[in-house]
């Protein structure tokens, strides 16, 4: 299947209801789990990725197949590990290409007993559930935050606790911190010195949840408006005020790109406010790495050079986004270089030798590639999307949304 993107005008106008927020909702599943809660979560994503954590936790059998969701694959490894039983957990061709070696060995040191049924250090896994003993623990910052998350979950239920440390520069901080406040609105203490976190052995205190709207998400239509000739457009649900690291995008859009975020009661209202160009954008996500191939498009599509550092995890993400935003891109005519591992540039020019005329952008399996290039079409006349359902991972009504604020979305 593939769906033809345009835009008539770049005019950005309407009410958008963003998505739950996918990363609080995958965490929340799981302490809401620990706590025992008689309570329902509110607002809970419908994301695929979240869909499969449900069926998992709610499930009466021992096999699961979670897909391509990443997150589910490294917290139930982790939650699986506690809870008495012998469990299969396995996913897509892509998953069982996904390193989790370095989550199954600090698993291990608390007594957790888990094999590689194919590959070692790679899905899929058998996992006798048992009860853990706590302990020091010494993780590589720099990998994915959600190794780091899982064990920060389980933490308080394992016996004796955790003493987390983390060594080199640390991915993604602002997902850890989201764990913790998470943990701590549910009544669970750490502490955080310098690069250890400690997490005494503790209950749970079940609450009443409501899951905010995503700021991955949002983060297309802060890109829309930037490429816009005229914005005024309303992001239902959308908190300025957010415990989601990606919220800082406000504040980049607002100083790079002139967009202007106003919080009006539970909701954001964008409007735009031209600024003179510049010359080469240069950010490191390290903090944000989900909202970087947003990034690339939109300064592709602004004609601004670019250097972007931090994007190491990229690499193991759904698909090598890296090379995926190389590939994609260079339809438009930019080549995009890696200057360093883990970072990505561009000079500013275009090969028109390389241009498609109608872009057709593959979608490797990745939501984010969807999600991101479809905003070309208010700079280029049609832009196609292959495999465009991909996007029910984090954002399915988003063809819906697009055409509500005047995109043509045509299925071929």
């Amino acid at each position: 299947m593939q769906y033809v993107i345009t835009k008539a005008d770049k005019t950005i106008k309407g009410e958008v209801t963003l998505p739950s927020s996918k990363s609080i909702s995958n965490r929340i599943l799981i302490i809401n789990s620990l706590s025992y809660s008689p309570y329902l979560i509110d607002n809970l994503s419908d994301s695929d990725d979240t869909k499969v954590m449900e069926e998992v936790l709610n499930s009466n059998t021992n096999y699961f197949n979670i897909g391509h969701a990443g997150t589910a694959m490294r917290f139930l490894t982790a939650f699986l590990s506690k809870i008495a039983g012998e469990w299969t957990i396995t996913g897509s061709e892509r998953m069982q290409q996904r390193p989790i070696g370095i989550l199954v060995d600090a698993l291990r040191q608390l007594g957790a007993s888990i094999e590689y049924t194919e590959k070692e250090g790679f899905p899929p896994l058998r996992i006798l559930g048992s009860s853990l003993k706590g302990g020091n623990i010494e993780l590589d910052g720099s990998i994915s935050s959600q190794y780091i998350s899982a064990l920060l979950m389980i933490a308080p239920t394992v016996q004796g606790g955790i003493t987390l440390r983390l060594l080199n520069q640390i991915t993604s901080k602002p997902y850890i911190d989201l764990t913790l406040e998470l943990m701590r609105e549910f009544g669970v203490h750490h502490t955080w010195n310098g690069n250890e976190i400690r997490i005494d052995e503790q209950p749970y205190q079940p609450i009443q949840f409501s899951v905010e709207a995503d700021w991955s998400g949002a983060s297309y239509w802060y890109a829309m408006a930037t490429l816009s000739d005229h914005c005024d457009l309303i992001l239902k649900g959308l908190r300025l005020k957010s415990l989601q690291g990606d919220a800082h995008q406000a504040e980049w859009y607002r100083n790079y790109f002139g967009v202007q975020s106003v919080q009006e009661g539970n909701d954001v209202r964008l409007t735009k406010n031209d600024l003179p160009n510049f010359g080469c954008l240069e950010i490191d996500f390290i903090e944000n790495p989900d909202i970087a191939q947003t990034f690339a498009v939109l300064a592709v599509c602004k004609k601004i050079p670019f250097h972007f550092k931090g994007l190491l995890t990229l690499k193991i993400k759904e698909t090598d986004r890296i090379k995926a935003l190389q590939n994609e891109i260079s339809k438009f005519g930019a080549t995009l270089y890696e200057p360093v591992n883990g970072e990505l540039a561009w000079d500013g020019t275009f090969d028109s030798n390389l241009v498609h005329e109608t872009p057709v952008i593959k979608t490797y399996h990745d939501h984010r590639m969807a999600l991101a290039f479809a905003l070309a079409a208010l700079v280029y006349p049609q832009i196609i999307i292959e495999d465009p359902q991909v996007i029910t991972k984090s954002y399915p009504k988003y063809w819906e949304d697009l055409k509500k604020v005047g995109f043509g979305v045509l299925e071929m």
